[in-house]
C-alpha cells in the first residue's frame, strides 16, 4: 500500500508520482479545523481503477483535554468509458420542455378567461348601481 496524498497544516502534498498534478484538495480550506477531507482525482485513466484507503486523523482540542479521532474508509474506484446520452434521456428532456410550454399556454388561457369573467361581473355591478 502506497500513500498518495497528505494534508496537514493547510498544506497538501502529493506523495505518489503517478498522481503529480492530478490530485486536488477539495476539503476544508483555510482552516486547521478540518470538517471535509475530500480530494479530486483529475484526468482519470483506466490505470486508476482499484481500491484506495483513506485514513483521516484528527485531534479535537478542548480546554482540558484532547480527543484523537482516526477513521479509515475503503474507496473502490472503477473507471468506465465516458457515457453518451441515451435516447431516453434526450426524449425526456424534450418532453419536459413541451410540458413547460403547454402549461404556460394553459396558464395564459386561464388568465384571459378569469379576466373576462371579472370584467363581465364588473359591468353587471355597474349596471345594477345605476
Amino acid at each position: 500500500m502506497f500513500q498518495l496524498y497528505t494534508y496537514e497544516n493547510k498544506q497538501g502534498e502529493v506523495l505518489d508520482p503517478r498522481f503529480y498534478e492530478r490530485l486536488d484538495w477539495n476539503g476544508s480550506k483555510q482552516t486547521l479545523d478540518l470538517q471535509d477531507g475530500s480530494i479530486y482525482i483529475l484526468n482519470v485513466t483506466y490505470n486508476d481503477t482499484g481500491t484506495y484507503v483513506c485514513t483521516f486523523e484528527r485531534t479535537l482540542m478542548y480546554s482540558n483535554y484532547e480527543f484523537q479521532i482516526n477513521t479509515t474508509k475503503l474507496i473502490h474506484l472503477n473507471v468506465v468509458p465516458k457515457l453518451t446520452r441515451s435516447m431516453a434521456s434526450i426524449l425526456s428532456e424534450v418532453m419536459m420542455y413541451v410540458s413547460i410550454i403547454g402549461l404556460q399556454f394553459w396558464l395564459v388561457v386561464e388568465m384571459i378567461y378569469c379576466y373576462r369573467k371579472i370584467s363581465v361581473a364588473g359591468e353587471e355591478a355597474l349596471r345594477e348601481s345605476e
